[in-house]
């Protein structure tokens, strides 16, 4: 999606990386705001897929899976319990860095500590923290984005060129990880837990599990 906006459109230029919302630069934010937003239960999957196939995953993952002792389940219940008391987040405040370090997650560990006691998933917090602001931003979901984008962003007043159109459709994924389908992944117990800590957005974005 980067670089299909970079390519296409002459006035694009990125100014950060999963930033959140509150620092784009002041002379922009009267710009409209577009977002894409995922599955919950597969955003777990694609996480633990991709960092735990690293040589050196981050310590967001180091943490969580407690130096990869524990599996795709106690992982994610790790994660799922950040904003409900669980026991591992001071651990993983101290140690993500304190500032943006403009790679990987980008997410210093002060900004994570605001997921204390919400009672909320990691992917909720996440998705609050990057696009809470005064004006709703436009989001839509990141599995139909090929066809939602266009009309997406023509209600903003960016016209699509055919190129960038069939670019858009023909382009394959990138930074993917591989794993099966995340259905797989969940039995009863912990597919109802990611249902309880993110269903405000699940529910406010029509998902449901297995689709």
């Amino acid at each position: 999606m980067n670089e299909w906006l970079l390519r296409y459109f002459p006035d694009a230029r990125q100014i950060g990386y999963h930033l959140p919302r509150r620092l784009i630069p002041a002379e922009l934010r009267s710009l409209p705001v577009l977002g894409l937003v995922r599955n919950p239960w597969s955003y777990y999957v694609s996480w633990y897929a991709f960092q735990s196939g690293l040589v050196r995953p981050n310590a967001l993952f180091r943490v969580l899976s407690e130096d990869g002792t524990q599996g795709f389940e106690g992982t994610i219940r790790n994660m799922l319990e950040l904003g409900a008391g669980g026991g591992h987040l001071d651990t993983l405040v101290s140690a993500l860095p304190d500032t943006y370090t403009g790679r990987g997650l980008n997410l210093p560990g002060p900004e994570l500590g605001g997921i204390r006691e919400t009672g909320i998933g990691f992917y909720s917090y996440l998705y609050g923290y990057l696009y809470a602001g005064e004006v709703p931003a436009h989001v839509t979901r990141m599995e139909g984005m090929r066809d939602a984008l266009p009309p997406l962003l023509s209600t903003v007043g960016a016209g699509i060129t055919p190129a960038a159109e069939s670019f858009l459709k023909a382009a394959p994924p990138s930074n993917t990880s591989a794993h099966r389908r995340y259905t797989e992944y969940y039995d009863g117990s912990l597919r109802d837990l990611v249902a309880e800590r993110d269903g405000d957005l699940i529910d406010e974005f029509g998902y449901r599990f297995g689709e």
